[in-house]
């Protein structure tokens, strides 16, 4: 199943190698994730990986900032993502405590590639 497999979400990011080719795109760090962006130059939908290093916790923990983010994606932010695009969320333990209107909201601004609009 490539392409988008839900409607409304991005295609998956699968392969090491295609996480590993967003790493030399920009870097939009946030309290609660860093986003990687990669432009790859087509019109083809934008593709999303997520990962959760076992920095931010054990097993239990990880999957509830994946399940988080991948919310946060798919009711608020793949809208904005842009054709042509990968996107790689690296989630931080953060995300745990964080209201998810404030995880919906960080998630958006960084697609868009807008600063906070507090410095603080």
């Amino acid at each position: 199943m490539s392409g988008q497999a839900r409607s409304g979400y991005p295609a998956r990011l699968k392969k090491r190698a295609e996480f590993l080719a967003v790493r030399r795109g920009t870097k939009r760090r946030g309290p609660l994730f860093l986003l990687e962006v990669l432009e790859r130059g087509d019109d083809q939908p934008p593709r999303l990986g997520i990962t959760v290093t076992k920095k931010a916790g054990n097993a239990v923990e990880r999957n509830r900032i994946r399940r988080r983010l991948r919310e946060a994606v798919r009711i608020h932010a793949a809208d904005e993502m842009a054709p042509g695009t990968d996107y790689v969320i690296v989630g931080r333990r953060e995300i745990l405590d964080a209201p998810f209107v404030a995880l919906k909201e960080e998630l958006s601004r960084r697609i868009r590639g807008k600063k906070p609009a507090h410095a603080g």
